[in-house]
């Protein structure tokens, strides 16, 4: 199975979300591909058979508008049927912009696994096994 990991960090949070989901993810056998969104493009997704996208909360929890947000406006034509899990770091607020993205990503038809993870400021303890546990969700 082909797994795609594209995500966004400022503070590296979603980064470490990330590498967790990854860990998780190989422990099922899959070939998974990690890459900030800056180095990303359709076919990481399209070609992969499942994709995690990862954005942080921004501002008044939104996604980060400068690279993710054009980013995922490229990929919503193409994403009908496919299986994709959200996730997220945040330092505020009460996980609003995963609300909104998650309801987005269904309303484009995506395929969403699970519940959307979101982990308040740097995983620990509960959240590393949790990041991990979500990228399990492949197998």
């Amino acid at each position: 199975m082909k797994v795609s990991i594209i995500y966004w960090s400022g503070t590296g949070n979603t980064e470490t979300m990330a590498n967790l989901i990854k860990e998780g993810a190989e422990t099922t056998g899959a070939n998974v591909s990690i890459k900030p969104v800056s180095e990303a493009n359709e076919a990481d997704i399209t070609d992969a058979d499942f994709a995690f996208l990862g954005c942080p909360s921004m501002g008044d929890e939104t996604l980060e508008e400068s690279e993710f947000e054009p980013f995922i406006e490229k990929i919503e034509k193409n994403i009908k049927g496919k299986k994709i899990g959200l996730f997220g770091s945040y330092g505020w607020g009460s996980g609003l912009w995963m609300d909104n993205w998650t309801e987005r990503m269904k309303n484009a038809g995506a395929e969403l696994i699970n519940e959307s993870l979101i982990v308040n400021e740097t995983p620990s303890g509960a959240d590393i096994d949790k990041c991990k546990n979500f990228g399990k969700s492949v197998g």
